[in-house]
């Protein structure tokens, strides 16, 4: 597969993440952010277990939990608890500097180059998701900022520890891995904090099922698939489209207003990612499909 046809494939990740505010707001109960966490990871790892039958061996068996913490469970965790202590614009804009983050460290980590561009468009796409979502009086949660920026190290993390490590199984026990490790780190927290599951209706079920299937299995199939192929900088700036994504599904379906500081903002973040995209080129090889990658000698 060409890195043009991989970025096209792994950009449908964000896309899909985009709708997880429509569907919570509209086809969930309210007041269970953990349960939905817990219910978008858990069940969709156990049915990529299911199909590949693979279990982690040796070292992965921690490595595996780390990476599922870090791209799963911490960051769902985190991100839930700053979108209910904080406006939701200003919760957007911090889980935005995880591409920040990224191309910050990618060059100290993993040692690729990373433009300088490409760094400019990072900032920039930070910039367009405040003008797109930030709203005038704002209140500020210190708890709240922290849970937000800990969702963004949290996922940066992930995104330079998967590239780092690679991946010694198929994509798809590869991914079945995280999404287990995480969905259990969330369990305990749920129960304890959540209770027990509540009734459900047909319509939270619909809306559960979306996200843990195309907004969970299929979504971090292709996100991990990116990671993978591309330079960790290059796929951290597609991120920039699920804020995106979510405004322009707020507009057309819910209604809501768009004003031209906002529509600014959306262009803004279009350019970012084309910019940020093409600013650099892939770094290493991309791994041939259905084969595993190695390990670096020092991560043995």
């Amino acid at each position: 597969m060409t890195p043009t046809r991989t970025l096209a494939l792994t950009s449908l990740a964000p896309l899909v993440w985009g709708t997880s505010y429509l569907v919570t707001t509209e086809l969930l109960p309210d007041g269970r952010p953990l349960l939905t966490a817990t219910l978008r990871a858990l069940p969709a790892g156990l049915v990529l277990l299911a199909i590949t039958r693979t279990l982690p061996r040796g070292a992965w068996w921690w490595k595996a939990t780390v990476l599922g913490t870090l791209n799963i469970g911490a960051f769902f965790a985190l991100m839930f608890v700053a979108a209910y202590r904080l406006p939701g614009g200003v919760a957007a804009t911090l889980a935005a500097v995880h591409p920040l983050l990224v191309t910050a460290l990618a060059g100290a980590v993993l040692h690729e180059r990373v433009a300088p561009l490409a760094r400019a468009a990072a900032g920039a796409g930070v910039i367009g998701v405040a003008m797109l979502v930030l709203t005038p009086g704002a209140r500020m949660d210190a708890w709240g900022v922290l849970a937000g920026l800990g969702s963004a190290a949290a996922t940066a993390s992930g995104v330079l520890l998967t590239k780092r490590w690679g991946r010694p199984v198929p994509l798809l026990a590869f991914t079945g891995w995280q999404l287990v490790a995480g969905g259990l780190v969330l369990v305990v927290p749920t129960l304890l904090l959540e209770g027990p599951l509540p009734h459900l209706t047909g319509t939270n079920l619909l809306g559960y099922a979306w996200l843990a299937i195309p907004g969970t299995a299929l979504a971090y199939l292709a996100w991990f698939s990116g990671i993978l192929r591309l330079p960790a900088s290059r796929v951290s700036l597609l991120s920039f489209l699920t804020p995106l994504t979510a405004g322009v599904l707020g507009w057309v379906l819910l209604g809501q207003a768009l004003a031209p500081l906002q529509l600014a903002g959306a262009a803004l973040i279009l350019v970012a990612v084309g910019v940020g995209a093409y600013a650099s080129r892939p770094a290493h090889r991309p791994v041939p499909e259905g084969r595993p990658t190695r390990e670096p000698a020092l991560t043995r």
